[in-house]
């Protein structure tokens, strides 16, 4: 398993700078997000991916394998976790106390 990363950046999340990188390729079946702002996930038959709001705010996932994303906050102020299918794609948001689905091509079994 692997983790492929763009060029290394610079970001400020929550007050503080940290490094990281543009564009993140996962082959892992967990992972959690490191302040890209996309990720492309593949390779494993289902990934967990948690959004950790101490490193990001604002990340697109394209799941191209099924794809269960969590977090300590609630994902539209109602959910615990989403499900998103093979081919499916996502932007998600911090803001406030919650991580907001900005767009997405549709979910799937929500």
């Amino acid at each position: 398993m692997a983790i492929f990363r763009s060029l290394s950046s610079k970001k400020i999340i929550n007050g503080v700078e940290i490094k990281t990188s543009e564009l993140s390729i996962v082959t892992n079946e967990e992972y959690k997000t490191n302040g890209e702002s996309a990720i492309v996930i593949k390779e494993v038959e289902k990934c967990n991916l948690f959004l950790d709001s101490k490193t990001t705010d604002h990340v697109v996932i394209k799941a191209l394998t099924n794809v269960l994303v969590s977090s300590n906050e609630l994902i539209d102020e109602e959910y615990n976790e989403v499900e998103l299918t093979k081919g499916s794609c996502v932007e998600f948001r911090k803001i406030g106390d919650h991580w907001y689905i900005l767009s997405s091509d549709g979910l799937k079994n929500s």
